[in-house]
C-alpha cells in the first residue's frame, strides 16, 4: 500500500491532461500503452483478469478521510494513487455515475495466438462490427455463455475505448479477446479443426438444426452489409434465425445471444 496519497486539485495537472487523452482518443491509448477503466465494477473486472494498474485516481467525495481509502486497498494496489478534488474528478471522468473511482491501466495484445482455446472451443467472430453498444453486448453475451472467445475482424472500433468498456460492463476483460483480418482469422480457425458458421439467409439452415457440440466459431457480420465473401467462402455451413415478421435481421448483438445459448442448449444436453 502506497504510503502518502497524492491530493490533486488542479485541473492543469499533467495526470489530469494524461488521464483525459487516454479517454478520447485512441492514438494516445496506443502511443502510451495505457488506458482508463471508470467503475468499482469495470476495474475490479479488469484488474481480477491479471491487468496491470499503472495508476488510480479516487474523487474526495467517495473517500472522505484517509482512513475510508484503506476500504479500497484491494483493489488500488499495485499502481500509485492519488485523491482527487470533485472539480478535478468531474474532469477526468469520461461519464457520469463511476462511482469517484478511475483507474489507469496498462494494455495487453489482442492477439490471435494469445487466446486460450479449450479441447472443444466455442468462439464468436464479429467482422466489421464497429458499434461500442453492440460490441459490449456481444461480448456481455459470450461472457454469460462461457465461449472461450470473442475474435473482432476488421473493425476501426478499439476494444479500450470507454464506451466499448462501459457497454460490456467490464466483459472486455473477462472474456478472451483477439482482433485481425478475416483471412488471418479464417486461417487460424481452420488450423485448428473449429468448423465455421456464418449468420447469413441466403443458403441457409436454421440454426438449430445445426451441430454446435463440435468445436465451433459463430461468425456474425453489419446488420447493413452482411459478411464479406471470404467468409461466406470458408464457412462449413449457413445457419439463420427465422424471421416470421415483416423484418428481415436482428439486432447483431441480440443475433449472437440466440446462437450463442443454441450452442449451450445442445453442449448442455438438453
Amino acid at each position: 500500500m502506497q504510503e502518502r496519497i497524492e491530493k490533486i486539485s488542479s485541473l492543469q495537472n499533467v495526470r489530469v491532461k494524461q488521464v483525459v487523452a487516454l479517454s478520447q482518443k485512441s492514438s494516445e491509448r496506443r502511443k502510451q500503452g495505457l488506458f482508463v477503466v471508470e467503475g468499482v465494477r469495470e476495474l475490479a473486472h479488469c484488474l481480477s483478469h491479471d491487468y496491470e494498474l499503472d495508476s488510480a485516481y479516487v474523487c474526495e467525495d467517495v473517500v472522505r478521510d484517509g482512513n475510508d481509502w484503506h476500504a479500497l486497498s484491494p483493489l488500488l494496489d499495485g499502481g500509485r494513487q492519488f485523491l482527487v478534488s470533485s472539480a478535478v474528478y468531474q474532469k477526468m471522468a469520461y461519464r457520469e455515475g463511476t462511482e469517484g473511482v478511475i483507474g489507469v491501466v496498462r494494455s495487453r495484445p489482442f492477439g490471435l495466438d494469445d487466446i486460450p482455446l479449450s479441447d472443444n472451443p466455442l468462439v464468436v467472430v464479429a467482422e466489421g462490427v464497429e458499434k461500442p453498444g453492440n460490441l459490449g453486448a456481444i461480448l456481455r453475451s459470450a461472457d454469460a455463455a462461457q465461449a472461450d472467445a470473442v475474435i473482432f475482424c476488421d473493425t476501426p472500433t478499439d476494444l479500450y475505448n470507454p464506451n466499448v468498456i462501459r457497454a460490456s460492463i467490464g466483459a472486455v476483460f473477462t472474456v478472451p479477446c483477439a482482433v485481425s483480418g478475416s483471412a488471418e482469422c479464417i486461417d487460424f480457425l481452420k488450423s485448428r479443426g473449429i468448423q465455421i458458421l456464418t449468420a447469413q439467409l441466403q443458403d441457409s439452415e436454421l440454426y438449430y438444426a445445426t451441430d454446435m457440440t463440435v468445436p465451433t466459431a459463430i461468425v456474425m457480420g453489419t446488420e447493413s452489409t452482411g459478411l464479406t465473401t471470404p467468409w461466406r467462402l470458408a464457412a462449413d455451413r449457413h445457419i439463420r434465425i427465422p424471421m416470421l415478421g415483416s423484418l428481415d435481421s436482428l439486432n447483431v448483438s441480440v443475433s449472437t445471444a440466440v446462437l450463442l445459448f443454441e450452442a449451450v442448449r445442445q453442449r448442455m444436453g438438453e
